[in-house]
């Protein structure tokens, strides 16, 4: 006889219950990267919008960053740390293979004994981990979910590399996940594209450091095709975000905000035509001064927002991430 499985029993829905982030204390200007590459602060500005990054301390590790971080977003949803019933970790700069930089975090933020793992999603990893968070609410297998994304990337800046030197930034920006009565996190559209894998990818393979010593050999950087990302996320991702809308049983006309991946100012200009956002829909633009901070910068740019009255609780935002993989993942949230 065949046993029959009892089924998990989770929230109706689930939504975003408060939003934390942390930015290093060095700020870093274009005219300290101008050192390292030919170029100039307008050009810089002019091909990205960027005018100043932050960049981590040796104290600012990926772990410290997310747990202040991690515990402003607890803080902010009302909540304890003994109630946070998992911590999901977006990150490509923690350079331990293992263990999780998660398991560390809940600890250091009190959490008791949570689910807690780290995933490598690259810029679309706060979509990732959230999506994961909203089906471990409504699955039951926890009350409330921390999802953190984070990014030590001036680790991994080649400040001698023209394309990129001027990009990445530090930071960490986190969410609480919990039940909700009504639908508040609206359906994923995510994916990748593996054929454009060589486009943003790390230089060097780790294993090359098992065969040669450091000598021979320079710390692996980040590295991407400029022009063939930009083209993808110009003319590819809007259709992703347009989809997220439709998913949602949403249009651009009942949105408040939009807060896409903080990777240029150029393509979230092209983005926002592109989906003919109306005037009154507010757009993060957090890239300006903190640069790309790859898995943090949709939950530091969301966490702006709100401190900076742009936005609201309450409010429909439309988040998308895009970037290594190539992966994407979008959908519509209603702001804590």
């Amino acid at each position: 006889m065949t046993a029959k499985i009892r089924p998990s029993k989770g929230a109706p829905y689930a939504r975003i219950l408060g939003v934390g982030g942390y930015r290093p204390t060095r700020v870093v200007p274009n005219e300290e990267i101008l050192k390292h590459i030919d170029s100039s602060d307008e050009w810089i500005r002019s091909r990205s919008g960027i005018a100043t990054r932050h960049w981590a301390g040796p104290d600012e590790t990926v772990a410290q960053m997310s747990v202040e971080a991690g515990g402003k977003a607890i803080a902010d949803a009302g909540l304890t740390p003994e109630q946070i019933g998992g911590v999901i970790v977006s990150t490509v700069s923690h350079l331990k293979q293992t263990p999780a930089v998660a398991t560390e975090i809940a600890h250091l933020l009190g959490t008791g004994k949570p689910a807690a793992f780290d995933i490598s999603a690259g810029c679309a990893g706060f979509g990732y981990g959230l999506t994961l968070a909203k089906g471990m609410v409504t699955d039951g297998t926890a009350d409330y979910v921390l999802v953190i994304g984070v990014e030590r990337l001036s680790d991994l800046t080649d400040l001698e590399d023209r394309a990129t030197a001027f990009l990445f930034g530090d930071g960490a920006g986190a969410v609480v996940v919990g039940p909700s009565k009504e639908p508040a996190i609206g359906p994923t559209v995510w994916g990748s594209e593996g054929d454009k894998s060589d486009t943003i990818a790390q230089t060097l393979p780790w294993d090359v450091y098992r065969d040669h010593s450091a000598e021979e050999v320079r710390f692996p950087a980040l590295r991407q095709e400029g022009q063939a990302v930009f083209r993808w996320a110009v003319y590819e991702m809007a259709k992703v975000a347009q989809q997220a809308l439709d998913d949602a049983g949403v249009s651009a006309d009942d949105l408040d905000a939009f807060i896409p991946h903080q990777a240029n100012m150029r393509i979230i200009d092209s983005m926002i035509k592109t989906l003919k956002l109306p005037e009154h829909v507010t757009v993060a633009r957090d890239v300006e001064t903190t640069g790309n901070t790859s898995a943090a910068s949709i939950p530091l740019a969301m966490e702006r927002l709100l401190a900076t009255g742009q936005a609201k609780s309450g409010d429909t935002a439309l988040v998308i991430g895009f970037g290594a993989g190539l992966v994407y993942a979008a959908t519509v949230v209603t702001l804590p």
